[in-house]
């Protein structure tokens, strides 16, 4: 049968993959308004930069982290995430000089890798698009980047989209509720799931999280997090409830939601969807908050040690637009289309196939010797706009054929006369 894609894995063919060009296209727009820049960090890092910024007792750390030993003996991990490796570029190349942006915007795309089971939108290598901004705690930081992502959905067609907030307070408010929901859910020990009661000394919060039918009956009584906040937490929060309300946008308080990753706290979100296509479910398209302390945890400086970020699936978005009826063009578009007749047209077909390129037109040509009905018929599948005929008569008089494919007109100009002014020739053509 030959070789297959390793499990949780997926080519990207053409007519697939321009709908991710497209997207991505989208997001770099999006995120150029809000001058955040790209960065680009390897796709593997120290297996230290993933467990001191994410915690040791998540499922990334404990179940899913694709790490081996490398030929030197260093401890490697492929990377289940991208804040981690962004906050560890940010303090190794000391992003936070004077000269550089403060706070600090920047974005990235790419993959990342966790051992899962594989499911729709859920892969074992897959493609996020995020972004960091570091160095303010100043509450609109948090609102702005909320208001980024919404924009970004806005700008793909997405309109089915919610928006829940929540905080998670400091490291301190969060250690007394912690164990407030320990001691709630500790006489319900034997009712809870396996991976609850796995969760439940280690990681509690993240049994708010359970997608257990059972655990979320348990959970819905629990103590919340927001009556344990403190009072800067508690003004913090209430400010990015003001700015979102100054800019007009709906949201919804759910004090359970949490995040998988430790170093969250404050305000946390995500964005929800429920659109057409999902038949009812509501799935997560987007997550993320603010994360100070981090940046310290990393070896930064603590005068920039607050940060507010997210990250959103690429393959869920596609998805989304999917479930919305969002059409993206992914259909091959040929400017020009070069017809070579006989074995002798081959050079001259190379020339003038350069030529459109050269003057800026997408271009394609035949490169199998074969009869002009079959050629027509490939310019026709890559609904090019102008076809260049060129057999060994038009040779000999040193001429080509140029068709208007959409009004179904032909002429015929001398080679030296396209060769002089070929963007102006197939542009009147094209422009009728």
């Amino acid at each position: 049968m030959g070789y297959q894609k390793p499990k949780g894995t997926v080519d990207i063919l053409p007519g697939e993959v321009e709908k991710w060009q497209y997207v991505e296209a989208v997001a770099r727009s999006v995120f150029k308004k809000y001058d955040i820049h790209e960065m680009r960090t390897p796709m593997f890092e120290h297996i230290e930069v993933i467990t001191r910024a994410v915690g040791d007792t998540t499922d990334i750390v404990t179940k899913e982290m694709y790490d081996f030993e490398d030929k030197g003996g260093r401890h490697i991990t492929l990377r289940p995430e991208n804040t981690a490796p962004l906050v560890r570029s940010y303090v190794e190349n000391k992003l936070f000089g004077p000269e550089h942006q403060n706070p600090f915007k920047a974005f990235y795309i790419g993959p990342m890798f966790r051992y899962e089971r594989p499911q729709a939108g859920r892969l074992r290598q897959f493609h996020q698009i995020g972004i960091e901004m570091i160095g303010s705690n100043n509450p609109t930081i948090d609102v702005e980047g909320i208001l980024s992502a919404l924009d970004f959905y806005k700008e793909l067609g997405i309109e089915h989209t919610q928006l829940v907030i929540n905080s998670l307070g400091t490291k301190e408010c969060r250690m007394k509720y912690r164990q407030a929901l320990i001691d709630y859910l500790e006489p319900k020990y034997d009712e809870l799931s396996k991976d609850s009661q796995r969760r439940l000394h280690d990681n509690p919060l993240r049994v708010l999280d359970s997608k257990d039918e059972k655990d979320k009956v348990i959970v819905e009584n629990a103590p919340s997090i927001l009556d344990y906040l403190d009072e800067y937490s508690d003004k913090f929060f209430n400010d990015v409830k003001e700015l979102l309300d100054a800019v007009g946008v709906e949201y919804i308080v759910d004090h359970r939601m949490v995040r998988g990753l430790d170093y969250y706290n404050h305000t946390v979100f995500e964005i929800m969807s429920n659109a057409p296509g999902f038949n009812g479910a509501i799935t997560t398209i987007c997550a993320g908050g603010r994360y100070d302390g981090l940046v310290k945890e990393l070896g930064g400086p603590e005068t920039h040690d607050s940060a507010f970020g997210y990250a959103l699936g690429l393959e869920r978005a596609i998805i989304t637009m999917d479930a919305e009826g969002i059409e993206i063009p992914t259909k091959p578009v040929v400017d020009v289309y070069v017809v070579g007749l006989g074995e002798k047209t081959n050079k001259e077909s190379l020339k003038l196939v350069q030529a459109a390129r050269n003057s800026g037109f997408v271009a394609e040509r035949d490169y199998l010797n074969r009869k002009a009905k079959a050629q027509f018929k490939s310019a026709d599948k890559l609904n090019a706009k102008v076809v260049l005929t060129i057999g060994e008569d038009e040779l000999e008089n040193q001429v080509v054929r140029l068709k208007d494919m959409v009004n179904k007109t032909e002429e015929t100009v001398t080679l030296e006369v396209i060769y002089t002014d070929f963007k102006g020739i197939v542009e009147k053509i094209i422009n009728k």
